[in-house]
């Protein structure tokens, strides 16, 4: 076979000849193109150098000479009223004053003025405008010390600052909002205060009804962006943008009736200071609502001047500070009995002396043999073994019920800071004296408000009405929207309620040989109904009841046979008289009065409280 030789490889392709003048042309355009880049590149340094450089100082007086400032727009914090439109708490614009005395060196030396006759002149005014409230010699201390900033006038009217800064424009001010208390101490317990917040730049409550209420009287702060001119807070006209007006704070009308809570502070402070008590409070409610229209305490505070307040008077014993009963707990025991049928006013029991229960002794306040005693003599007489017999009748479980139903052991809602619910030992932690000592009010603890609330609902016909103290919120824009009245709870019957406002009508009783406890909180020409109590205090170094230091108790009711107001009371320890009904007639004397409450058509009826 014949071999054929091997193909070729063919030749490599090349590219076209490329000919001289166009490829001078692409070179001439690489080069042009780098020449402006260059250019560019010096151009801009150029000017970087001019900006930096040359036009420095020209650019930054322009961007001093308007500066963009988000403003506050502060919101006016709301007013508090009594039920009658009685300002309580409201709050004033004013300013704080200041200066910065190197500046007005600086400035004074510069137009050839002497600095030191400047500030002399600038304090001679400021001490005049502001009349007394800072001294000339304060004023030009002030001005002659070497801060940055000084602060010249704490609050000022602000026509006084205008008037001032008019001679003086160099002094600047600072808004403040000032927080007003027309009473002074009246109602302090209650309504708190609230002082200005330099770091908010606003009014926030610090105690009292003024923290617990913050947010509502607070309101919302605007915003605004202006420009101001240089060095100055002086906005350019036409500057102002993005606005958020500022919402004020809502206005809160209470229960409480200012008149009625002057008059009730100052008896309850004054008898407790005869009584030499360590403390004391008073709860005045209606007896439908359950409104408050007054609570007082045996001490308190001045609100413009916290600086000077005990810490231990800022707060609320009414509401805070729960205490043991005492017999006005009877009231439960006996509302128990009659309700289920048990006893009625005229039965008859037949009371020793004392009486055992598991490991203890119980006695009555007064040494007797055995006496027949009608029930309402019982609640009259405030006898601890008659008592603790009836409560046998009703048994431990229907008795506790009943303490359940009158609200003990949980706060009323009322709707202040710090309120206490007292304490009601849960039923599977009664030990076997327990029923010996809470039927007669010892082992269980309540507040003066929840104690006023008991008798309210034997006063309502049986059924309890949660007490509030804000009677309605009053938006910036003026509607009003009431705060509704809590849901009614029923406790006992309408019967049961009559019966036991009946019966305590004998506790005012001053019948010889059938007199009750408290005679002394009688007026004349009308029906009261009352319940007096003495509680064991607990000794802290032996954690028992002590024999020498009690609460003295006390609850009305005005008229008694159609009752308006419910009165309860509550005396710490006092040194002198064991007994409240002095308290409580002056009080309802005044209510009467200032109510108009017409006269009982006719007197009490004499009970019959022991038998021969």
């Amino acid at each position: 076979m014949e071999r054929r030789p091997p193909r070729a490889a063919p030749a490599a392709r090349r590219p076209p000849p490329v000919s001289r003048a166009s490829g001078g042309a692409a070179r001439a355009r690489l080069a042009i193109g780098r020449i402006v880049l260059i250019v560019a590149l010096v151009a801009a340094g150029l000017k970087l150098v001019q900006v930096q450089g040359l036009e420095a100082g020209e650019l930054a007086a322009k961007a001093a000479g308007q500066r963009t400032t988000v403003e506050l727009l502060p919101a006016e914090r709301g007013t508090v009223t009594d039920r009658n439109g009685t300002p309580l708490a409201f709050s004033t614009e004013a300013r704080t004053l200041y200066a910065m005395p190197n500046r007005i060196v600086t400035e004074q030396r510069e137009v050839g003025a002497d600095p030191q006759a400047h500030k002399a002149a600038m304090a001679r005014r400021v001490a005049e405008v502001l009349g007394g409230q800072v001294t000339e010699r304060e004023v030009l201390g002030k001005l002659s010390s070497d801060q940055t900033v000084v602060r010249l006038a704490d609050i000022v009217e602000p026509a006084q600052a205008r008037a001032i800064q008019q001679d003086f424009p160099e002094i600047s001010d600072e808004y403040r909002e000032v927080r007003q208390y027309p009473g002074g101490e009246l109602a302090a317990n209650l309504l708190g205060v609230a002082n200005w917040r330099s770091d908010e730049q606003k009014v926030r409550g610090l105690v009292g009804l003024e923290n617990f209420a913050d947010t509502l009287l607070a309101g919302v702060d605007g915003r605004r962006v202006v420009d101001t001119a240089e060095g100055e807070d002086t906005v350019i006209p036409g500057s102002e943008r993005a606005v958020r007006p500022p919402v004020p704070g809502t206005d809160l009308e209470l229960t409480l009736d200012a008149d009625l809570q002057y008059v009730v502070q100052q008896l309850t402070e004054d008898y407790a200071r005869r009584q030499g008590a360590q403390s004391a409070s008073t709860v005045v409610l209606d007896a439908q609502t359950g409104e408050v229209h007054a609570m007082a305490n045996g001490s308190t505070f001045d609100p413009t001047n916290l600086a000077e307040a005990d810490p231990d008077d800022l707060g609320n014993v009414a509401v805070a500070e729960p205490f043991e009963p005492g017999s006005v707990n009877k009231v439960i025991t006996g509302a128990a009995a009659i309700e289920h049928g048990l006893v009625e006013p005229d039965t008859v029991l037949r009371v020793p002396g004392q009486i055992e229960i598991a490991d203890r002794t119980v006695r009555d306040a007064w040494s007797h043999g055995t006496l027949d005693m009608t029930f309402t003599g019982v609640l009259a007489m405030s006898s601890n073994v008659g008592t603790l017999l009836t409560a046998q009748r009703v048994g431990e479980q229907r008795f506790m019920e009943m303490v359940e139903r009158f609200g003990l052991g949980r706060p009323t809602g009322v709707g202040l800071p710090g309120e206490s619910g007292g304490r009601l030992p849960p039923r599977e932690q009664w030990s076997g004296s327990s029923f010996a000592n809470l039927p007669i009010g010892q082992g269980l603890s309540m507040t003066v408000l929840q104690l006023a609330g008991m008798y309210q609902t034997i006063a309502n016909d049986g059924v309890r009405v949660p007490p509030r103290i804000v009677r309605a919120e009053i938006a910036s824009d003026g509607t009003r929207t009431q705060r509704p009245r809590p849901e009614g709870i029923r406790v006992v019957s309408p019967q049961t309620a009559g019966t036991v406002r009946d019966m305590l009508q004998a506790v005012v009783q001053d019948e010889p040989g059938q007199q009750g406890t408290a005679p002394a909180a009688g007026l004349a020409g009308y029906r009261i109904a009352a319940k007096t109590g003495t509680g064991q205090q607990v000794d802290p170094a032996c954690g028992c009841y002590s024999s020498s230091e009690y609460w003295i108790t006390f609850a009305g009711m005005l008229p008694a046979q159609d009752p308006r107001f419910v009165v309860g009371i509550v005396l710490d320890n006092p040194d002198g008289g064991t007994s409240a009904a002095p308290l409580f007639h002056d009080i309802a004397s005044y209510l009467a009065q200032r109510h108009q409450i017409p006269l009982s058509p006719r007197p009490s009826p004499v009970a019959t409280l022991t038998l021969p």
